[in-house]
């Protein structure tokens, strides 16, 4: 068995559904297409992860040869009813960005591991664009919806770099679009139109990218130098119920018909989180909440409890369910501003007369500007 066979059962022994090799040099046509598209996706380009820099492996660590990519597919997983449309099944999944002393951290940490006592040094510091990775390695293909494909759970995959100092046997590239030609179901689908061609994602309009990003230290602060964390009144509108992450464009996916069919293996943890999971529970969340609840399958990109609330006030009022009026009078009444102006938007949303004639109330008292125009703007809307 060569040591390339070697890797490859490895990996597969851990968990993984599929693992392909491939060269670590430049990935020219990524880092000319993100060039080229620095009006969206700025604030990546200039992020700490440095993806035009990772997208030349060679540069910055000389010692680079070849990109282990690994696979771990996710899609057998009947994601509880009760949280599906509000998170992402791979922020359920807890197998993105997984934390260490996780079992999805743990598989990450073992083959590392593996390599290491195979004479193999792995290359840190080097982040390269996974899909197009997995693409060259042959063990992935691309959907319009900008998601890569492996074969027997779809989009519903992770996909994991590993960079190494050692020449190993590279497979054949699959770095093409298998969807049909005449088919545009995602694209249609998508709930902001973000996905302005086959391929092509505006992240600023990505209801991900809103629910996620739109928090300090993320986006470049405003002119005014103040952080972003607004989200935009049509984009609110549109997130539904979600609070973390977007799967709409893989839901409707033909290529995923098959896998999502087959999805039949409970996770108990998941169906314990969702027993306590309540939107109304979010949004006047605690830290006890937050740390048992919350965090375990939602520790990706959103770094504090305020923006989770946030996200649970929008979700509240498109639900336009009455029953949430005593919640959010609670949080209109919290100390931080930006809960407060969320939860005002909130109840303009739903309406009925007990949330109007709160909103009157507070328009008496309320000194925050932005909570000010929020009042203002939704009893002009429940007139």
């Amino acid at each position: 068995m060569t040591l390339t066979e070697k890797i490859k059962s490895k990996a597969l022994e851990l968990g993984y559904i599929d693992v392909g090799v491939c060269s670590a040099d430049e990935f020219t046509e990524y880092i000319d297409e993100l060039g080229s598209r620095t009006d969206t996706y700025d604030f990546y380009i200039s992020n700490a992860r440095s993806p035009l820099t990772g997208a030349a492996p060679k540069k910055t660590n000389p010692e680079a040869k070849s990109i282990i990519s690994l696979a771990y597919g996710f899609s057998h997983i009947a994601f509880p009813e009760k949280l599906i449309g509000k998170v992402g099944r791979a922020y359920q999944a807890r197998c993105y960005n997984p934390r260490e002393k996780t079992m999805n951290g743990a598989r990450i940490g073992l083959f590392k591991e593996f390599l290491k006592d195979n004479g193999i040094n792995v290359c840190k510091g080097t982040t390269v664009p996974d899909r197009l990775a997995a693409a060259r390695a042959g063990i992935a293909t691309y959907g319009k919806n900008n998601f890569a494909y492996v074969k027997g759970t779809g989009s519903f995959v992770i996909l994991t770099s590993v960079v190494v100092d050692r020449e190993l046997d590279y497979d054949e590239p699959t770095i093409k679009r298998q969807c049909p030609q005449d088919c545009h179901i995602c694209i249609d689908s998508c709930p902001t139109g973000a996905i302005e061609a086959p391929g092509v994602l505006n992240p600023r309009k990505c209801l991900a990218f809103n629910n996620w990003f739109t928090q300090e230290n993320w986006l470049p602060p405003n002119k005014d130098g103040s952080p972003v964390t607004h989200i935009p009144h049509d984009i609110r509108d549109k997130m539904g119920l979600r609070i973390h992450g977007c799967d709409v464009c893989q839901e409707v996916c033909p290529r995923n018909k098959a896998v999502l069919s087959k999805a039949c293996v409970k996770d108990n943890f998941l169906e314990l989180t969702a027993e306590k999971f309540d939107l109304a529970k979010v949004l006047n969340m605690d830290d006890e909440y937050y740390e048992e609840v919350v965090w375990p399958i939602m520790y990706n990109y959103i770094r504090g409890i305020r923006y989770f609330r946030r996200n649970a006030a929008i979700a509240i009022g498109n639900s336009r369910d009455e029953k949430y009026v005593p919640d959010l009078i609670t949080a209109a009444q919290d100390s931080d501003p930006l809960i407060r102006e969320y939860a005002v938007w909130a109840l303009g949303k739903i309406g009925g007369i007990e949330a109007i004639n709160y909103l009157n109330e507070l328009n008496k008292t309320e000194n925050d500007s932005a909570v000010r125009t929020e009042i203002k703007l939704a009893l002009e809307k429940n007139r």
